[in-house]
């Protein structure tokens, strides 16, 4: 099928500006796939962060088109593609291909068949979804443990919907209400606005005095405070040793004293949505060993959908704002001027 004409795409300019361009219709090279893109979730954090520095700093430079989660329908297929039908809904991730746009060519390997009963809106928070499932696999959780999980912007949001549905006990911390709110609307066993009270003080009875076995850091920026916050809510040896987990999803910097300074706790990055992704070959619909790398992105990512369709995880509880692509500038705004008042934001072509 071939396609022609313009397609729109929203952009950032060297102004911090929100633009929505027109610009030639991408067509699928060998192992992608060129979607009608029906629904993309705006990640605020990795997408948005940068925007008040320019507008303060601002640059000539041109429009940078943005996004990496979506979901359309299969319109067109590069060579390596022919088993997969057009007309097939898919739920796409990756910068630079699963774009806030009218249409997006993504390699096959990061596009995968949406299940039915999951809505477009819901799927195309499938990169956001997949880094939380990454960030939880990273945490090795086990059925009754307890862990903390500090920052509840949209990835926080499905960390702390993962850790529950691994057997975990949630506390979920955060100082916006919107944000508290949602994750207790999706499960989360207890909320605390971190400006009103003391995660560490309310730690001991949530856990019932053996500690948190674990922590995630899900926000960007200077991560210090968190950090050390964590530290004090860990479980403790008898020789008064910290122990558990401190997985970092969110792009956070931390000074910190370790070896006797942070004991025995494990700190472990959670990068991306697991393997595969950035390696172009696999992208494009390579893979590998599956005895050897079980959880790739693309087998996270099904997950993802399934737990979506089964009811398990619960995206609409995370969604704040619907709105049109053209109206990109305005929500966008909204997400950068007044973070209070939003959270997860669709945008539907």
């Amino acid at each position: 099928m071939m396609t022609h004409g313009l397609r729109k795409v929203a952009a950032i300019d060297g102004r911090g500006r929100i633009l929505v361009i027109e610009e030639p219709m991408p067509h699928p090279n060998a192992g992608q796939v060129l979607i009608e893109v029906k629904a993309s979730m705006i990640s605020p954090g990795s997408e948005l962060g940068g925007v008040k520095r320019r507008r303060e700093n601002p640059t000539d430079a041109g429009p940078r088109t943005f996004g990496y989660s979506n979901a359309g329908v299969v319109i067109d297929r590069g060579h390596g593609c022919e088993d997969i039908a057009l007309g097939t809904r898919v739920a796409c991730m990756g910068g630079g291909y699963a774009q806030h746009a009218t249409h997006a060519c993504v390699p096959r390997n990061m596009a995968i068949a949406i299940p039915p009963g999951v809505s477009d809106a819901a799927a195309s928070s499938i990169h956001l979804v997949g880094t939380a499932l990454h960030a939880i696999r990273r945490a090795e959780l086990q059925l009754g443990e307890h862990v903390a999980v500090v920052g509840l912007g949209v990835v926080g949001q499905f960390v702390c919907q993962w850790a529950r549905l691994a057997g975990g006990r949630v506390m979920a911390i955060d100082r916006l209400d919107l944000r508290l709110d949602a994750a207790a609307a999706a499960g989360a066993h207890q909320t605390v606005n971190a400006t009103e009270q003391d995660p560490v003080e309310l730690g001991p009875a949530f856990t019932r005095g053996y500690g948190f076995d674990a922590g995630v850091i899900a926000f960007g920026g200077d991560g210090t405070e968190a950090f050390k916050m964590l530290l004090g809510m860990m479980k403790q040896a008898p020789d008064t040793h910290t122990m558990g987990r401190i997985v970092i999803v969110g792009s956070a910097r931390i000074e910190q004293l370790f070896a006797a300074g942070a004991g025995n706790v494990d700190v472990r990055s959670a990068a991306r949505t697991g393997p595969g992704y950035h390696d172009e070959a696999w992208e494009h619909g390579a893979d590998y060993p599956p005895v050897f790398m079980q959880w790739t992105t693309k087998r996270n990512l099904e997950e993802c959908l399934l737990f979506m369709a089964s009811g398990g995880l619960n995206v609409d509880a995370v969604i704040t704002h619907r709105a049109s692509l053209a109206e990109a500038p305005q929500v966008c705004d909204i997400l950068i001027e007044q973070p209070e008042t939003a959270l997860g934001v669709v945008l539907m072509p």
